[in-house]
């Protein structure tokens, strides 16, 4: 997870009532046309139905199994930031739940002949939901999924957990680990730090020490790192790359024309200048790392797609299930407007195609349709796609806007462009293949 929740004590029982847990269709639906004109006062889901355009089935469910956090990250999006629904929500994911969601999945699968659905464990923080009941969760989707399609089940943790026997537990179950980290040790621990205020990287580095072992590297996802324009960006990549990561995914922090990043000097785009030179240091190294926002403006620059929300046009097909079991979108919208990933449907009382008419997952999945004005007018915007979703948010017109790191995205993308075609022209000169 990407922050830590303030000591608190839930307000609600784990085993309250289904009614209780989440807020009527009909009051999220208010809430959203109040908070946001587009989609939810604009977008006709009816006419587009109408015009023969149907939704991409759910190929992925992120599963909140823990709702609290051990670190207190300063930047986390779910505690710091305008929507504080985690208060309320149960602390444990219980059975009836986790169980309801798997069987919502299996019979989304059926429905829609799925071939591969990707299910990731996640929180707060993921491992203190504990090892026996990670295993049993695991054992449960491969023998209701396994049968039917190919499951992948991916963990994100904060790593200061994740020990030996969290690794071989985890691995017995082919769960793949992602583990955070915001670069070398002092950079790290400005942000990423415990209770007590004092960081965690000592522990992450152990826990990534582990997982560079031969007989846990199957289990190795990669690394996600949260871009900060204060830390030294090849510094940082470096630092990554000790890891010996499968692959990194760099991060922008989670803001939006509401709540703007921060930008800590002066300059029009430090998240770019930051990139800038970590996409740089990443060409010329030999070593061949993956990086997957660079890969995906590549990719998109030569005519294929993207595998992340934060650039392309690509649909989203992934839905959230909190603790309580509410059926949410994806839980970066919690930086936009408390409930702003509501959609009023239960995991246990409403099926996965119920969420697929809401308007919000519909909106990410039109691709052009979705953009604003500025947006289809500019000469990048198949490449940028506005970017992240969340990150479009302003009070008066919703999520149809540019993207608040607008500036960025496009110096970063016309500086890949100029590069990559560098480089194709010295292989032509070259004469390699």
């Amino acid at each position: 997870m990407t922050g830590a929740a303030p000591a608190a004590t839930p307000r609600r029982d784990p085993h309250s009532t289904l009614s209780a847990c989440v807020p009527s269709s009909a009051s999220v639906r208010a809430r959203h046309r109040l908070a946001a004109s587009w989609p939810y006062r604009e977008l006709d889901v009816n006419a587009l139905h109408g015009t023969g355009w149907r939704p991409i089935p759910v190929h992925e469910v992120v599963l909140k199994v823990h709702q609290r956090c051990d670190l207190a990250c300063t930047y986390c999006y779910v505690y710091t930031l305008t929507d504080q629904s985690w208060r309320d929500r149960p602390a444990l994911m219980s059975g009836d739940v986790w169980r309801a969601a798997v069987a919502n999945l299996v019979r989304h699968v059926r429905t829609h002949q799925l071939a591969r659905v990707r299910v990731v464990l996640h929180g707060g923080e993921p491992l203190l939901f504990g090892p026996t009941r990670l295993a049993e969760l695991a054992r449960e989707l491969r023998a209701s999924l396994g049968p039917i399609c190919t499951v992948e089940i991916g963990l994100q943790t904060n790593g200061v957990r994740l020990d030996a026997d969290m690794i071989a537990t985890l691995r017995q179950h082919g769960v793949m680990i992602g583990v955070s980290v915001d670069g070398p040790p002092a950079d790290h621990d400005r942000h990423r730090v415990r209770r007590n205020g004092r960081g965690s990287f000592d522990a992450v580095r152990a826990a990534l020490d582990l997982l560079r072992r031969p007989e846990n590297r199957p289990s190795y996802a990669g690394i996600l790192c949260t871009v900060s324009p204060l830390v030294d960006p090849v510094a940082c990549y470096e630092q990554l790359v000790q890891f010996e990561p499968p692959m990194i995914d760099f991060l922008l922090p989670h803001a939006n024309w509401q709540h703007p990043p921060d930008r800590p000097y002066p300059g029009a785009t430090p998240y770019a200048d930051w990139l800038v030179a970590a996409f740089d240091r990443w060409l010329e190294d030999s070593r061949r790392i993956r990086v997957r926002l660079f890969e995906d403006v590549i990719s998109l620059l030569l005519g294929g797609a993207s595998t992340s929300e934060q650039v392309g046009l690509s649909p989203t097909s992934v839905l959230v299930i909190e603790s309580d079991g509410a059926i949410e979108q994806v839980d970066a919208l919690k930086s936009a407007y408390s409930g702003a990933g509501a959609t009023g449907l239960d995991v246990r009382r409403d099926e996965f195609d119920a969420a697929l008419n809401d308007p919000g997952i519909v909106a990410r999945q039109i691709g052009w349709r979705a953009l604003s004005a500025d947006c289809m007018a500019c000469p990048i915007a198949a490449i940028c796609g506005a970017g992240h979703y969340a990150h479009r948010y302003d009070a008066a017109n919703g999520f149809r806007n540019r993207s608040v790191y607008c500036d960025d995205m496009r110096r970063l993308i016309e500086h890949v462009r100029a590069r990559v075609s560098q480089e194709v022209q010295q292989r032509i000169s070259a004469g390699a293949p």
